[in-house]
């Protein structure tokens, strides 16, 4: 969605709002699509005396599988937009500017670059998920599994004193 500014950069506390729906279901992370629902962008721009700021929110219900466990869980997921916009910069290296295209700004491409960097590497469906046993596969979450604790070979000799 491209939101025309025309009318508020040379209008002093002037505001617009933004709300609309996009489509990020396409998102491939580490070979999973997470974001199976719409992602709602909301918020406004406010001229502060010259200054276009953007500030709002992008949110959605991740669908999200336990990267310990394996089990599906869901969880919210939202994510603040907050960035200057301005028609030409003055310092070339200051990166926290977006730059005005014929008085507009593209807020799909801010809305998914913020959400994309957002997303965690790592998914767990609580933070004590104690996950899979590595020999049997059980689920530690339910219970101890039934395996025997493995023993280090090197302390095997040791480890025969102790049954004794």
């Amino acid at each position: 969605m491209r939101l025309d500014l025309r009318d508020i950069i040379h209008v002093p506390d002037a505001s617009k709002p933004f709300r609309f729906q996009m489509d990020l279901s396409e998102l491939d992370f580490f070979g999973q699509r997470p974001i199976t629902k719409p992602v709602l962008v909301q918020g406004r721009v406010t001229n502060h005396a010259g200054a276009l700021a953007l500030e709002g929110t992008a949110g959605t219900e991740l669908d999200l599988r336990c990267d310990r466990c394996g089990k599906q869980f869901f969880r919210d997921k939202s994510v603040p937009l907050d960035c200057l916009l301005a028609s030409q910069l003055e310092d070339e290296e200051n990166d926290e500017i977006v730059l005005l295209e014929d008085g507009q700004v593209d807020l799909d491409e801010l809305a998914e670059t913020a959400f994309i960097l957002a997303m965690d590497t790592k998914n767990l469906c609580s933070e004590d998920c104690r996950g899979l046993c590595a020999r049997c596969g059980a689920d530690l979450n339910l219970g101890p599994c039934t395996c025997r604790p493995e023993v280090d070979p090197r302390l095997a000799a040791l480890a025969q004193l102790l049954d004794e």
